[in-house]
């Protein structure tokens, strides 16, 4: 007797079935693709011990016609796919014409269904996938199919199988997937005799997620419609402040169809990165709208593993969808509308309380009427590397703001005692709100005058104009507060310092300014550490590195010029480390890493001793740059509270 056979039909059928059905999620999954493939607009999914007892999935789409069930039931028998050439360019979410011959051939089922042309419906029953029964029944429009007793002929796999309740959930997380992908639909399930889920279906995506994750999730949302290469990314992605402990939240959809894209997950993360906490991941629900010949689906019979023709462009369309729902959102002024104070676009033309100062040196300032406030002696003042602006308010109109530096610490007005002539130093918490920023434009040179809060301006501007920020003050040497019209604001100021160093060094990095060194500076490094910079000498050029090899030993010739005044042996010890520990095919992002703690080491420190206009001046930095919302790290920069909820703390609001 020969030993190779060709199986039964019976065995092979259960052969095949297990590829497609798993579990009463799997019968879901493809019944209800079949239903929006249908063009359905509502579908109803009922279920019983957890799927494995009792489906039932109704919808109202187009149906079956009556000469067509039994063939519905055949291994591979589709309306959806006709040549080869159609495979490449899959428009609907089931075509393997496998998941009505796998149903029937590990359960009983019952399908009742007509078409809009006929005046009977047809019912069909079949169970072990044989020997079905066809006879005419009155129904509605549209499909209904009934599955019982999975997996009846197969106790081996039904010993496999989770209890109930955890069944029951895995379906859930199918139908809501569905909702999801098909906001225009309208889902609704019920288990065991209780509606769980229900969905509008009319089309509003946020409607849906409001719908199946509930109203604190949806809260947290931010809008995303991009679109970059021909690839459209809209959807929905959470907040930084409200990211998870996990990924069990992230999910993309391509072309309708939900899929697990470990591009889709780099691509979200990395958008992300300097906005959360390392260990805390985004949540996001995101469509990807992609040419259908781009997109290889016919990985996996359960087709939730997708191949694409190249990876490249989607994970750049997902990352700069991203980036741009994230600087649209300002942490620091995201609240609603009757609760925001507004921005004046005069800002920093003619505040309405000021102190004095020149106009110009060449400009001998009149004397200003006394001023009853405390004074601050200009040697007390503690310069710092903050964007340049004289400690005192004596300062050159026309000179623009520094950026932060690290070289050494330089104001743009040297900080000297003022003329007997010039108007007397004087601090005010109220004057420094209106330090000058990086795009202050130039003005008119004008005598210095005292501006009395109620008299009109001498120019066009708001009736009523008052500081954007106020400074409160600072908490345990580490917390800047302060304050808009109905905002309370809290900075942690290593954080927010960090993050403006790292931004002013990334910056001139991608500027390529690099200089040579009058002489080679030697790095102590190992051999294999000494290798690891040899080999990737182009990619430091890149960066405005150049290394050369001197009597065994490393040597820098050349570096950037905002690092100049940093230990360049460290810096390449640091270097070779990262890139040793990155095993693959080293790109800048480890250059960035070395950036994170450049920055980091540059910050002003907790518990360091900062004066008032150094706080005010780098509160008025954070608040005006929507980039500064977290540390290089991830780490919130500040925190928000508005006025009510402070209100509501305290029980002034029920």
């Amino acid at each position: 007797m020969a030993k190779i056979q060709v199986l039964d039909k019976s065995v092979s059928e259960l052969i095949a079935a297990g590829e497609v059905i798993e579990r009463p999620a799997s019968i879901v999954k493809e019944l209800l693709e079949n239903a929006i493939d249908a063009k359905a607009s509502a579908v109803t999914v009922e279920i019983k011990q957890g799927g494995i007892g009792f489906i039932r999935i109704t919808d109202n789409g187009i149906g079956i016609a009556r000469e067509d069930v039994p063939t519905a039931f055949l291994r591979h028998a589709t309306s959806k796919v006709r040549t080869e050439d159609d495979l490449t360019n899959i428009a609907t979410l089931g075509f393997r014409g496998e998941a009505l011959a796998s149903v029937c051939a590990v359960a009983k089922v019952e399908l009742i269904t007509k078409t809009a042309g006929q005046e009977l419906g047809s019912r069909y029953l079949i169970q072990g996938g044989e020997n079905g029964t066809l006879e005419e029944a009155g129904c509605p429009n549209g499909t209904t199919i009934i599955v019982r007793d999975l997996f009846y002929n197969v106790p081996a796999r039904l010993k496999f199988l989770k209890k109930d309740f955890s069944e029951g959930n895995a379906v859930q997380g199918i139908v809501e997937k569905i909702a999801l992908s098909h906001p225009e639909v309208s889902v609704k399930l019920i288990k065991e005799n209780k509606t769980v889920l229900h969905t509008s279906g009319n089309r509003d995506l946020r409607s849906a997620i409001y719908s199946v994750f509930g109203k604190d999730f949806a809260a947290g949302l931010l809008p995303v419609n991009y679109q970059h290469n021909g690839i459209r990314v809209s959807g929905f992605i959470t907040k930084p402040a409200c990211s998870r402990t996990n990924r069990s939240m992230q999910h993309f959809f391509v072309n309708d169809r939900y899929v697990k894209t470990r591009t889709g997950m780099a691509a979200l993360e990395e958008g992300y990165k300097h906005s959360i906490m390392v260990g805390k991941f985004p949540a996001c629900v995101l469509k990807l709208g992609i040419d259908y010949s781009l997109v290889d689906v016919n990985v996996h019979p359960a087709k939730i593993e997708i191949r694409f023709v190249q990876e490249r462009p989607v994970f750049e369309a997902i990352y700069f969808a991203v980036k741009s729902a994230l600087e649209q959102e300002d942490i620091l002024k995201s609240q609603p509308k009757s609760q925001r104070p507004e921005l004046l676009s005069t800002f920093y033309q003619k505040p309405t309380r000021q102190t004095q100062f020149p106009a110009s040196p060449s400009v001998p300032p009149k004397p200003a009427d006394p001023v009853k406030e405390t004074s601050l002696p200009p040697g007390k003042l503690k310069v710092r590397e903050y964007p340049a602006t004289p400690a005192a308010p004596q300062m050159t109109v026309q000179e623009p703001v520094q950026e932060y530096d690290f070289q050494a610490p330089k104001r743009s007005v040297p900080v000297s005692p003022a003329p007997q002539s010039a108007p007397k130093q004087v601090f005010d918490e109220a004057a420094f709100s209106f330090l000058k920023r990086e795009n202050f434009q130039k003005q008119e040179q004008q005598e210095p005058e005292t501006i009395i809060p109620e008299a009109a301006p001498p120019q066009p501007e708001p009736e009523q104009e008052t500081p954007v920020i106020r400074m409160i003050g600072e908490v345990f040497k580490t917390y800047i507060l302060f304050e808009t019209e109905d905002l309370f604001i809290m900075l942690d100021k290593h954080a927010a310092h960090e993050r403006i160093l790292y931004e002013k060094l990334k910056k001139q990095i991608h500027l390529k300014q690099s200089q040579l060194l009058l002489a080679p500076v030697p790095a102590a490094l190992s051999t294999e550490e000494m290798d690891a910079l040899l080999s990737h000498r182009d990619l430091l050029r890149q960066m405005g590195f150049d290394i050369s090899q001197r009597d065994g030993k490393l040597q820098v010739t050349e570096a950037p010029v905002v690092l100049s005044r940093y230990p360049l042996g460290e810096i390449m010890e640091d270097l070779a480390k990262n890139i040793l520990l990155c095993k693959i095919d080293v790109t800048p992002q480890v250059f960035d890493d070395l950036l994170h703690s450049m920055a980091c080491r540059a910050a002003i420190k907790a518990n360091e001793d900062n004066t008032p206009e150094e706080l005010q001046e780098l509160a008025q930095q954070v608040y005006f740059d929507h980039k500064i919302r977290h540390c290089p790290h991830g780490r919130p920069v500040g925190i928000t509270m508005t006025k009510y909820e402070i209100e509501k703390k305290f029980g002034r609001h029920n």
